[in-house]
């Protein structure tokens, strides 16, 4: 009898190490399209943690890892430029261990750029992942003089442009202008001297804006029928459209496209660090990272995996991205505190002017 207990005990153990590994899980704060189902069903396979994806933005992400002072999740998404500034202010990650992760899987330059923009005392809090531009979406027939941002004020398109009234137009019109805002983030009076110098464009330029856009989608319908035959957006809307008409696509601006990178970052509280590195040692594989790249839209910063992409998506990026494109982007540095709130005014004022 007593033997029979002793079984029954050892295999109550084993079902519940058993129950315990299969609760393993992995939860993920990431972007629409960045955790395809084969990719996660792929991983699953490979290492038996399910994944539990859920979908959000910079914003967001703050937000939601802000109320739970970095509980919640395992791996999080957020942009290069939204790590240092949020990890000063709000302590809601834990640094990388660079020994846990496969380097030479990373584009080498991508991986030192987001090392040096998210460190903080000395520790780095993002790996670099999804990688992308915004610029102009042109339709080259209609629109042949729109090379630069600034462009968009021509006469020659009168009516017929949009943007958003965000952040990034008033970067862009910036670098046309021949100023570095960059340059100037650590010094506020200058900053706010570029600042009015864009408004004053952009308000002078608000005759050309048929609409200012907001969703992707409306965006798209607007050139599709012709009604926008410039604008500023991301790379992947460019080439989108240029899946139906060759004549529309995305160029890199002369004074240089902004670049934004969606790196890894480890939330403080995560309970499964083990299964975060895991995951961004599988993912960034050259192989699995084209599969994220055919669902994204965007590259990766996975070293060789342009080889694996699709080849119209291929030639898209390099009819869009000569060498000396790609060499002067301008790569999204960390946001100091309190430029946003000085970029939200001078927004306000452009759309309030008459």
């Amino acid at each position: 009898m007593r033997a029979t207990m002793l079984g029954v005990s050892a295999l109550a153990g084993v079902m519940m190490l058993a129950s315990a590994a299969q609760a393993e899980e992995l939860r993920l704060l990431t972007w629409g399209g960045y955790a395809p189902d084969d990719v996660v069903q792929m991983f699953e396979k490979e290492t038996g943690i399910d994944v539990e994806v859920t979908l959000s933005n910079n914003e967001d992400m703050i937000s939601k890892l802000r109320a739970t002072g970095g509980g919640g999740f395992d791996l999080a998404q957020p942009s290069q430029d939204r790590i240092a500034g949020v990890q000063m202010e709000y302590g809601i990650y834990k640094p990388m261990d660079l020994s846990k992760v496969d380097a030479a899987q990373f584009i080498p330059s991508m991986l030192a750029a987001t090392k040096t923009n998210t460190t903080v005392d000395g520790e780095v809090y993002g790996l670099p992942h999804i990688w992308g531009t915004s610029g102009l979406v042109v339709d080259t027939k209609k629109a042949p003089d729109v090379k630069d941002y600034t462009d968009l004020c021509n006469d020659s398109v009168a009516g017929k442009v949009s943007y958003r009234l965000k952040r990034p137009t008033l970067i862009g019109f910036a670098f046309a202008m021949g100023m570095d805002p960059f340059a100037a983030y650590n010094d506020e009076a200058k900053y706010q001297e570029i600042l009015d110098k864009v408004q004053e464009k952009l308000i002078a330029c608000k005759p050309n804006v048929k609409t200012y856009w907001e969703g992707g989608d409306a965006l798209l319908n607007l050139v599709r029928s012709g009604e926008v035959v410039a604008a500023m957006a991301w790379d992947t809307g460019g080439w989108k459209l240029n899946n139906d008409n060759a004549d529309i696509t995305f160029v890199a601006p002369k004074s240089g496209a902004l670049g934004w990178v969606d790196t890894f970052a480890l939330p403080r509280k995560t309970e499964n660090e083990a299964a975060a590195y895991k995951w961004i040692n599988f993912v960034m594989q050259p192989e699995i990272a084209a599969k994220i790249t055919a669902s994204a839209g965007n590259f990766t910063a996975s070293k060789g995996a342009d080889a694996f992409a699709e080849d119209k998506l291929k030639a898209q990026f390099q009819g869009s991205f000569p060498q000396e494109a790609l060499d002067n982007i301008k790569w999204y540095p960390p946001v100091p505190a309190g430029l946003e709130t000085l970029e939200g005014k001078a927004l306000d004022r452009i759309k309030a002017a008459q």
